[in-house]
């Protein structure tokens, strides 16, 4: 098998290849661009116009969605896989993931869009790298389709096991195209975000113009221990991706895929900040209306007011100014395209 196939070991261990290209017997291109980003390019008689951006370990501790990435890209090496589209795969922390760790100082999946810059260390130059390292990759070139998946564990058990965030743009509709091809790929729930964000998937969304997608797979465990995590629906649609087999089926269908929206986001203003959840509360929860969420200083309360509320991503141990907590509510999918 090529070297720079064992991205992930070259990874993990440090070490930077000496050969930075190498050449599959098909005639794939792979070329190691940087710690953990390596971008892969079939022959141009096989290029079928698809950019895939495929980004893992952007939490270094979330270790089942970087091994399918490792069996991936050890597949394109072995020229057992065929790749019909561009790719990128990158590992977004390599320091986080040699730990075992979230993140070391702060979570780069907050210091997207130019938050970097009002910021320091490690991982704020990562998130910035990461930015440079997409925005060539899709380049300037119209024409061509651009696909971006980052993913991710949870920290916590859910309700709904597998489930994406699907970022926002202004004047742009959601596509129910995509969301067809998340359904066949094994995603239970999609939620519909209605504002802007500092994630990697809504970077390469709003300022580079990728369909894109931040998809939660189960829950986070260490290397090795992910047996319980079946992510075999999406490898084997990642699978047809890469080689162009992808069937698109006539009219879209979404049967069986649950749609949410943000209703309001719980953001933690000081150390003061209560969240009235059970530690073990899973994703997905539903919370009735009335129910005291959260308190923080100047006696500001959180107090539910929706029918059908859920919560999500709650963590009141977040950063002050950032969000401890998500609410959301069921959608019917009207604004899709």
């Amino acid at each position: 098998m090529l070297v720079l196939g064992k991205l992930l070991e070259l990874t993990l261990a440090g070490h930077e290849p000496s050969a930075k290209i190498q050449l599959t017997p098909d005639g794939t291109r792979l070329r190691w661009l940087d710690e953990g980003a390596l971008e892969v390019t079939p022959p141009a008689a096989r290029d079928n116009g698809l950019d895939l951006l495929l980004s893992a370990g952007i939490h270094g501790n979330e270790t089942a969605p970087i091994e399918m990435l490792d069996r991936l890209l050890r597949g394109i090496a072995r020229n057992e896989l065929r790749p019909a589209a561009r790719i990128l795969f990158l590992f977004g922390n390599p320091e986080a993931m040699r730990r075992g760790e979230r993140f070391v100082e702060q979570d780069i999946n907050r210091l997207f869009s130019g938050r970097h810059e009002q910021s320091s260390g490690f991982e704020a130059i990562r998130a910035c790298d990461l930015e440079h390292l997409s925005a060539t990759f899709f380049g300037k070139e119209t024409g061509r389709t651009r696909l971006h998946y980052d993913l991710h564990t949870a920290i916590r058990g859910s309700k709904i096991e597998q489930f994406a965030l699907y970022p926002w743009q202004e004047g742009r509709a959601h596509s129910r195209r995509e969301l067809e091809r998340l359904r066949a790929a094994g995603i239970e729930a999609v939620l519909l975000q209605n504002k802007p964000s500092i994630t990697f998937s809504a970077y390469t969304y709003a300022q580079l113009g990728a369909e894109a997608f931040t998809l939660e797979l189960g829950k986070a465990r260490a290397f090795g221990q992910n047996q319980l995590v079946n992510l075999d629906l999406l490898e084997n649609a990642l699978q047809a991706l890469i080689e162009g087999r992808e069937v698109v089926s006539g009219e879209p269908t979404l049967d069986g895929l649950q749609l949410f929206a943000v209703s309001r986001e719980i953001i933690k203003h000081s150390d003061s900040f209560q969240l009235h959840l059970p530690a073990d509360i899973e994703n997905f929860t539903e919370l009735k209306p009335g129910y005291l969420l959260a308190e923080d200083i100047a006696d500001t309360r959180w107090l539910v007011e929706e029918q059908g509320a859920r919560i999500i991503f709650p963590n009141p141990r977040v950063k002050n100014g950032l969000r401890a907590g998500i609410l959301i509510v069921p959608d019917d999918g009207a604004s899709l395209v």
